[in-house]
């Protein structure tokens, strides 16, 4: 069984989502959000790589997926997403996870079926897979939807044997 971390990577608020990869299926372990607050840009880039560290030292993941930066029509937003997803990823590295990437509509394909899902559609898919009575906030759904995805896709690998090929040519190299 291995634990997987999903982050859904933000300057304000960063989701989280730990799952258990069992081989049959996931199982919920943890999920939450980090929330930078509005301050200097440094103290939210380390608000979020603390809140990454924390949760690794709390739940022990070995393995992490996280969200592409994508262009929207706003350069300065996609910056800071992408400040906050290099911070989460150091957090990440320097405790020894791999660190694996996905866009979003390879996470929305994974657990939608349709790469063209919205938000709400894969919170109700997030909450079927992993059996969970309550909705999470939106975030933490999209760090959950995003561990799931890393897990299908390991899940998917190992009986082809192409686990060692993805880990070789799809783990980011820092």
């Amino acid at each position: 069984m291995t634990l997987v971390l999903g982050i859904d990577p933000g300057s304000r608020i960063t989701g989280y989502g730990v799952v258990r990869d069992t081989g049959r299926g996931c199982e919920y372990v943890a999920s939450g959000c980090i929330r930078t607050g509005s301050g200097e840009v440094r103290d939210r880039l380390q608000a979020v790589y603390r809140g990454v560290c924390e949760v690794i030292r709390l739940h022990g993941p070995v393995t992490m997926g996280i969200e592409q930066v994508f262009m929207a029509r706003n350069p300065d937003s996609a910056l800071k997403l992408g400040q906050a997803r290099g911070a989460a990823i150091v957090a990440a590295a320097e405790q020894g996870l791999e660190v694996y990437e996905y866009t979003a509509s390879q996470v929305k394909q994974a657990i939608a079926g349709t790469g063209g899902a919205d938000k709400q559609q894969v919170q109700m898919m997030v909450m079927h897979l992993l059996k969970l009575v309550q909705k999470p906030q939106i975030d933490a759904s999209d760090a959950l939807a995003i561990a799931l995805c890393h897990a299908h896709h390991q899940q998917t690998l190992i009986p082809h044997g192409l686990l060692g090929a993805r880990r070789r040519s799809g783990r980011m190299r820092l």
